[in-house]
């Protein structure tokens, strides 16, 4: 007789899965989730399936798990926990819709601050359960061997408005390197980790980083959580490789005598050292310590090349961006170097973090309200004050205190006029609306339309309501089947729209692509051409889809590229790659 599925079960066994490595490992998994999907009833195969495969569809991600365990710990109190709060729900019940609602996200930004700290369910979860919100920040520490969330950089259109965001603030400017990003970590006893910016432990992928560490560790490091890029280079004269190089290393089990394609680790960030926690640090102070306890390793381990400017150092500041593209560098970071409040003052985790609901609610109700906030928001426009910014590292957040600005989104780029075909549902908050957005060009010969590339940058909220609209799942502009004349062979989007716009993008590279047919046989029999880093600019109301671009013009922009020596290959074959 056949048992039915539990809870316990099914997560013991997605563990075991994950877990599951070296010789027989597929048949292992294959094994236990046929087993799974012997002993599932009606319903639960879909969702066994689709939790598989990353695609649950249900709203239980990241952040509506967060919010969840916030709210719940805000309204109940584990009873083992120190300084029990008084009846929470009666407290919160006295409170206005507003007042409410900023409590909430109070609690929430405890929890979501811990979280990308410490991104483990198995430390967040028990250290709620013992301490509550109020001591949440003392039980998730950053820890070495377990990643945190990487901070992000902020898209700019180009450099002056950059320049124009920072006004006199004091930044440094860095190349942006045609790599991975990595996060190295190393403990006392000498055992190093590398994760992903997406923290999938690469550790095995890059052995020869791994036998560097003890090289480059200073007399008095004894453990360190350490940020850079891997790139790509000729270990002969140390000059950069392209990312479809180092795309080409192998991704596990790689021997150090196996070695093919030679890296170097360019430093930029400390976020952790001797058991020290740097995250609040403002970046010149992290910067300075990167540099003075770790030693350079000549074509292997190094730090950005930086430049430290204001907007008055403009020139300078353009002609570095310049050599950054001149050494295949994607662009340019720019990282404000000090910050403009007083430490006291930084951070939503450290004000709030340790307040009970009393004081949340005491906290709330002395606010100035939403009428007075307006108020006092003009009053601070008309007076020409800067919103002050941090230089502190912040997991998980895109912040004003790092720019970005690559190549890609110099106005002086080529750019092509696409026609939007099909959308699948984005993940999280943009679950309810497209994105990303599979995107053609035409063929003249055959009056096809050729798919390209998927395109999920450069839209606003506003954008994808008005795509909603005009793209609704059963609307007259969209279809569940493909029209004859469109060609994407092997994509399988929620929806097919009827095409009839025309768009610009721009994009950092034209690649070779197996999964998208796009000028196939224009440059390569086998291959078509894809886009890599494609974002949207703006609708061309100005023309037809007649007048869209086509695989000859695609295939044009391709030759230009490859006569001026840049890559072309592209491992991913979607346009798009996970080291943006």
């Amino acid at each position: 007789m056949l048992n039915f599925l539990g809870v316990k079960d099914v997560y013991s066994s997605l563990v075991k899965i994950s877990q599951s490595k070296g010789t027989g490992s597929q048949e292992t998994k294959q094994r236990i989730v046929e087993r799974l999907l012997v002993q599932s009833r009606g319903e639960e195969v879909r969702y066994l399936a689709r939790t598989l495969v990353q695609h649950l569809r249900i709203g239980a991600v990241k952040t509506t798990m967060l919010i969840a365990l916030s709210r719940a710990f805000l309204l109940t109190h584990p009873p083992d926990a120190p300084n029990p709060a008084p009846n929470k729900p009666a407290a919160l019940a006295k409170l206005s819709k507003e007042a409410k609602t900023e409590v909430f996200s109070a609690a929430e930004e405890i929890v979501k601050a811990c979280f990308a700290r410490c991104p483990n369910y198995n430390e967040l979860v028990p250290g709620l359960l013992k301490v509550g919100l109020a001591g949440l920040k003392e039980v998730c520490k950053l820890t070495v061997h377990t990643p945190l969330k990487p901070m992000l950089g902020s898209i700019t259109r180009d450099l002056p408005e950059m320049l124009g965001r920072l006004g006199t603030r004091e930044f440094t400017a860095e190349y942006k390197y045609d790599g991975q990003r990595a996060q190295i970590h190393c403990d006392e006893k000498g055992k190093v980790s590398i994760f992903s910016r997406h923290l999938e432990n690469m550790t095995d992928k890059y052995p020869d980083l791994v036998a560097l560490i003890p090289s480059i560790r200073g007399p008095n490091v004894t453990t360190f959580i350490m940020e850079g890029e891997v790139v790509a280079i000729d270990s002969d004269t140390g000059s950069l490789k392209t990312f479809q190089t180092l795309a080409s290393r192998g991704r596990k089990d790689v021997a150090i005598g196996a070695v093919q394609v030679n890296v170097c680790m360019f430093a930029f960030d400390l976020m952790q050292l001797n058991g020290e926690e740097l995250l609040s640090k403002p970046f010149r102070e992290r910067r300075k310590l990167l540099r003075e306890e770790f030693i350079e390793v000549d074509k292997r381990f190094t730090w950005v090349k930086s430049l430290d400017a204001t907007a008055d150092d403009q020139d300078a500041v353009i002609e570095f961006f310049k050599e950054s593209l001149e050494e295949k560098c994607e662009g340019v970071m720019v990282k404000l170097l000090d910050n403009e409040i007083p430490a006291g003052e930084i951070g939503t985790l450290e004000t709030v973090n340790d307040l009970e609901l009393e004081n949340l609610v005491e906290q709330v109700q002395s606010k100035p309200s939403a009428k007075d906030k307006t108020s006092k928001s003009k009053e601070t426009k008309k007076g020409g004050r800067r919103k002050p910014l941090l230089a502190t590292y912040e997991p998980d957040k895109r912040l004003e205190s790092w720019l970005k600005v690559k190549k890609d989104y110099d106005a002086s780029t080529d750019t092509l006029d696409v026609i939007p075909i099909a959308g699948w549902h984005g993940m999280g908050r943009k679950s309810k609306w497209w994105s990303p957005i599979l995107l053609a060009v035409r063929n003249p010969e055959t009056g096809s339309l050729e798919a390209v590339c998927k395109c999920m940058s450069g839209f606003t909220d506003t954008f994808y309501q008005e795509m909603k609209e005009k793209y609704s799942e059963d609307g007259e502009n969209t279809s569940r089947s493909k029209k004859a004349y469109i060609e994407a062979p092997d994509l399988h989007p929620k929806v097919w729209f009827e095409p009839q716009e025309v768009w610009e993008i721009v994009f950092a590279d034209i690649t070779l692509s197996p999964n998208y047919t796009a000028a196939l046989g224009l440059v390569s029999e086998e291959r078509g051409l894809s886009l890599r880093f494609p974002r949207f600019l703006r609708k061309r109301e100005d023309k037809s889809i007649e007048e869209a671009s086509t695989s000859e013009d695609l295939a044009t922009l391709y030759r230009k590229q490859m006569s001026s020596g840049k890559a072309a290959t592209n491992v991913g074959g979607d346009g798009e790659d996970e080291f943006d």
